[in-house]
């Protein structure tokens, strides 16, 4: 056959075998592999066992890789064709508390409006399955797997992957590929496909301020005695100034200007900051003033207070001055922004709002620089391709506020690109209750993920 017509033997292989696929889905979904809960640790890897059955039934060499926390699964096909990929997904989820706001119970998977409603449906099991179903339609048609692929699913992505620096670091020669396909992205807000080509970093810090040697009476002490509360919040308070810009010294060195073709693809998008803020309640951009709502989502940096806490908080009333206060916080980084020097200046700043008889300690929460594809790759241009095709829309090149450090760790430890693909919508309620995934989604991804694989693999 052409490889036309094997394409659309792929296609048609998915159209047929949706419901054997959906089953599939579900009986991953109903595995609770809660990576942070160590009384889950049993089910990650029942997850992770489950996944190397099912791809040594599709005849892949699968197996189970123990590290000092939970598994990875690596399955390699045949070595050969025109190029080697790798595939990275994972099968671990987040927590599923409050689990009375679920109107269904998290890991008893039901179809409900055309959507599959689990925990882990969108992040990531059913993308992760995507792909290994566009590989099942693959071997129908040809026989056989698509020659030089690897596939890499973690389970510690929802516990901040400790394990994964050091599993690439050790197993690099075996890994490296030409380039690397995850799938933990999304379409764009309008429904159009979209290709991830930056992702912001992230560096999350904890802060501890310690006063007097017990919480105070407020009328005997106050006036008089630091109060730990007052000094963070004196702290937090000065590190944006009227104009949302952020005021640690060097923070912007390596933040980049938007290119103008990148300006002119971002303003095609039509992106509307109000409308978007109104799907949760809001209406007005806080951001820095002369930036435009995607410049403030996707290629400005960041300062955010996460939690606060201190003194007493329960019901009622107490009149203290607490002994500690403690504060969590995230920079979201950009361009060629160094996250070790993000923390050193965050420690700095902190630093110099403490009294000499009060002490302040830092915890460190995980630090990644922002990463940057290479879109002169010509998988860029194949996947843009395949994707468009599918979805009958122009496939838009985008940027990610949020962070996949996983991505930066290919680049920087295997030395390659990733195509950051993905199907999951604003909609669908990750890490919350109620996660959902479109059928559409299912299936489509699916189907986009033969287009691409016919596009970058040639069979032999």
């Amino acid at each position: 056959m052409t490889d036309q017509a094997n394409l659309t033997a792929m296609l048609d292989a998915l159209d047929r075998g949706q419901d054997a696929a959906l089953h599939r889905l579900t009986e991953l979904l109903r595995i609770p592999s809660i990576s942070t809960d160590p009384a889950h640790k049993g089910d990650v890897r029942a997850a992770a066992e489950w996944l190397r059955v099912e791809l040594a039934r599709l005849g892949f060499d699968a197996s189970l890789r123990d590290t000092p926390g939970h598994p990875m699964v690596v399955a390699h096909s045949r070595p050969g064709g025109t190029r080697r990929i790798l595939f990275y997904g994972h099968y671990d989820v987040q927590p599923v508390d409050p689990l009375d706001l679920w109107d269904h119970p998290p890991f008893e998977p039901h179809i409900r409006d055309n959507q599959i409603r689990a925990r882990g449906a969108s992040d990531d099991k059913g993308q992760l399955m995507t792909f290994i179903e566009a590989v099942r339609a693959w071997k129908h048609v040809h026989g056989d797997l698509p020659p030089g692929l690897t596939l890499l699913f973690e389970g510690e992505e929802e516990s901040g992957s400790p394990s994964l620096v050091p599993f690439l670091t050790e197993n690099a020669d075996e890994l490296r590929a030409d380039i690397a396909l995850i799938c933990d992205t999304g379409l764009y807000a309008d429904g159009r496909p979209a290709i991830a080509t930056q992702l912001r970093g992230l560096v999350g810090q904890e802060v501890v301020i310690r006063a007097a040697d017990r919480d105070l009476h407020s009328g005997s002490f106050g006036g008089l005695a630091a109060n730990p509360l007052m000094i963070l919040c004196r702290a937090l308070s000065a590190l944006k100034d009227d104009s949302g810009r952020i005021t640690l010294p060097g923070f912007y060195d390596g933040v980049r200007d938007l290119t103008e073709q990148q300006r002119a693809d971002w303003d095609s998008l039509n992106f509307d900051a109000g409308e978007f803020l109104s799907r949760v309640g809001l209406s007005q951009p806080i951001g820095e003033q002369g930036r435009t709502g995607l410049e403030m989502i996707w290629s400005q940096p960041t300062a955010e207070i996460n939690g606060l806490s201190g003194g007493y908080t329960g019901d009622g009333f107490k009149t203290v001055l607490p002994a500690e206060a403690r504060a969590k916080v995230s920079f979201r980084l950009v361009g060629d922004q160094d996250p070790q020097a993000i923390r050193q200046a965050f420690q700095d700043h902190i630093r110099r709002f403490v009294p000499a008889d009060c002490s302040v300690s830092f915890i460190d929460h995980g630090a990644s620089p922002a990463s940057h594809m290479d879109t002169t790759h010509p998988a860029f241009a194949t996947a843009r391709s395949a994707l468009t095709k599918e979805w009958g829309r122009e496939t838009a090149f985008i940027g990610m506020g949020g962070s996949i450090p996983i991505a930066g760790d290919f680049k920087t430890i295997l030395n390659m690109d990733s195509l950051l693909v993905g199907f999951a919508r604003d909609d669908d309620r990750i890490h919350s209750p109620n996660e959902k995934y479109d059928l559409d989604s299912f299936h489509r991804g699916a189907r986009s993920w033969a287009r691409i694989l016919a596009g970058l693999t040639t069979p032999e």
